[in-house]
């Protein structure tokens, strides 16, 4: 072993350690986290747990609260991600093909929601909602979200759009296309994928959205990460961990599923203002 280290150099000896280092520290608290859940007895200073249980798993998915919680972010979510393409894949399009007076400074616009801090823009928000009637309400829970998902759905889109290349759209006009028909045969296919990584990101922020939902949906609209406030604060540990990976796994199955489409490349480009 010793050896193989040496044959390594001195600086693959420094990236190989820096690597291990980065991933204990990104991986070490989510291992903690996955043992923690199926923990029934660890108590310091036992190095593992002393025991293996499901009894939380079981208290988790049982209760009905946690139940309607899961069911009612994945339905916002849903809402939101749809809402979000229809007003703002136009806009993205319009940013990204139409040069109009101030565009730069509205596009950077988008940017302002994740300027400041989350709570102050929320309750500011709130104040409108409540003069008018949206409050405890399930448009005002998705309008709240929106907010928080506009940048995704501007930015990343109207990259995609700026990349298809225009002679590849004149060419089709050539032949006799219409401008509908060039738009969902090549412009549309061609910026899908930049499409489908904002739709992604939009849904993930909707599902994490906590501050805001506690803020205009409390008390009938209680979703996940608001229903996870209580849990850690009433319950223990474990029953936290239990509910922090049912929390993160959708997270993991989407970027998995999209990992052809999300790429360095396609989310530099759509944080590029040109």
């Amino acid at each position: 072993m010793l050896w193989y280290f040496k044959a390594l150099g001195r600086r693959k000896l420094v990236e190989f350690i820096i690597l291990v280092v980065f991933a204990a520290f990104f991986m070490g608290p989510l291992l903690n986290l996955l043992i923690l859940a199926f923990t029934g007895k660890w108590q310091y200073p036992a190095p593992i747990p002393q025991s293996w249980s499901l009894d939380w798993w079981k208290f988790v998915l049982s209760n009905q609260e946690v139940v309607k919680s899961i069911s009612l972010s994945f339905m916002i979510a849903t809402v939101v991600t749809a809402f979000s393409i229809i007003l703002c894949i136009p806009a993205a399009y319009a940013f990204a093909r139409i040069r109009f007076p101030l565009s730069r400074i509205f596009l950077f616009s988008f940017l302002l929601t994740h300027a400041f801090p989350k709570m102050g823009l929320y309750v500011s928000i709130a104040v409108l909602f409540y003069k008018l009637g949206l409050m405890n309400t399930f448009l005002g829970v998705v309008l709240i979200h929106i907010v928080n998902t506009l940048m995704y759905m501007t930015w990343i889109p109207s990259a995609a759009f700026r990349n298809v290349h225009k002679a590849q759209e004149e060419s089709a006009r050539d032949v006799g296309a219409s401008p509908f028909r060039v738009f969902w045969s090549i412009t549309f296919p061609m910026a899908l994928p930049g499409i489908t990584v904002a739709s992604i990101f939009t849904f993930l922020s909707s599902l994490d959205e906590a501050q805001g939902t506690y803020l205009v949906g409390i008390p009938d609209f209680r979703t996940m990460p608001v229903v996870m406030y209580s849990i850690i604060s009433d319950y223990p540990s474990t029953a936290g961990a239990v509910f922090s990976i049912i929390l993160t796994l959708p997270t993991i199955i989407l970027l998995v599923a999209a990992q052809r489409f999300v790429s360095a490349d396609v989310m530099s480009s759509g944080f590029q203002m040109k």
